[in-house]
């Protein structure tokens, strides 16, 4: 059964997915796991591959969901990605990391920040 904390990030990447199609992104794949961490979102914005973190929280009591990206989880995020672009025969190609920030509100729709090349060290 999945926890409280997994069902948020569940629904999180599914408002994400729906707002990068909105923006005329094409989703490749979902939480794309390696031995050195996961990608929540692999879409296509024209030529550049685009990998996108996902934070979303309840409230911005504790900080806004865009302060919980830790270097530490960018260095993994770069690191992930260009295992994905080497699986996928695209070392080279144009890529980015964006972050999706999103804050659920209890009656109403979610807030949502689209940061892109958010995390340093992209391959553009």
């Amino acid at each position: 059964m999945p926890s409280p904390r997994s069902k948020l990030g569940a629904q999180g990447e599914r408002i994400a997915a729906a707002h990068l199609e909105s923006l005329g992104l094409v989703i490749e794949t979902l939480n794309f796991r390696t031995r050195f961490g996961e990608i929540d979102i692999v879409a296509r914005d024209g030529l550049a591959t685009v990998f996108v973190e996902v934070r979303t929280k309840r409230s911005t009591a504790y900080g806004t969901p865009e302060e919980s990206l830790t270097p530490r989880k960018q260095a993994r995020l770069v690191m992930t990605a260009q295992q994905y672009l080497a699986q996928h025969g695209r070392i080279g190609s144009s890529w980015r990391v964006d972050l999706v920030a999103i804050t659920l509100q209890p009656d109403g729709p979610a807030h949502i920040v689209h940061i892109e090349s958010a995390v340093e060290a992209s391959g553009e």
